[in-house]
């Protein structure tokens, strides 16, 4: 597929068959997450596969969890209708897991490190593409308690989850969604 095709294609997939994913493609998609660009080359990454349906019912546990949360504290109504019920549904879900450590020069400027997170979010990014060019679905999920999923996953307290990438075939056609155009969007200087 080719690469524009895939970029205006792809969409967030929220309904998954089940049916597992042939550890060949898994492969694939988790090899274009390392060749995502980092500072300094430093790979920040670290992917954990999950397939464990008692891990993935944890893990919609803290979405419902954040989601209450996330009402009472913004009023937003709508909020209590959104369902994350696709996250146990997936048959594979990526936790994309960062280092801060290896977050390039950033580290001592005064906001911190944040390139490591933007290096995992190219990651994810890539893994989203090569999901959709080989005929999966995905979405990408950050709607957790940073601490709380580092708990689930026993990831080290020097290290951050930072996304849920799940994977599957789709369950049903996925509508496209509006964009809006370089003329909304751009600046030139």
């Amino acid at each position: 597929m080719d690469l524009f095709t895939a970029m205006r294609e792809r969409r967030s997939c929220r309904s998954f068959l089940d049916e597992p994913i042939d550890k060949a493609i898994l492969e694939q998609v988790l090899e274009a997450g390392l060749w995502a660009p980092s500072p300094l080359n430093a790979q920040p990454w670290e992917f954990i596969v999950i397939t464990s349906a008692e891990m993935k019912t944890r893990f919609l546990a803290e979405a419902d969890r954040c989601r209450q949360w996330a009402v009472e504290t913004s009023g937003w109504k709508w909020l209590a209708s959104y369902r994350a019920d696709f996250i146990a549904q997936a048959p594979v879900v990526i936790a994309v897991v960062g280092d801060p450590k290896k977050s390039g020069v950033d580290m001592f400027q005064e906001d911190g490190p944040v390139g490591y997170q933007h290096a995992c979010a190219a990651a994810t990014q890539n893994i989203l593409l090569a999901a959709h060019a080989l005929g999966l679905g995905s979405v990408w999920f950050t709607f957790f308690d940073k601490t709380e999923m580092r708990a689930i996953l026993e990831v080290p307290s020097e290290k951050t989850p930072l996304a849920l990438i799940c994977l599957g075939k789709p369950a049903e056609e996925i509508k496209p969604v509006p964009r809006k155009g370089l003329e909304k969007k751009v600046t030139y200087v």
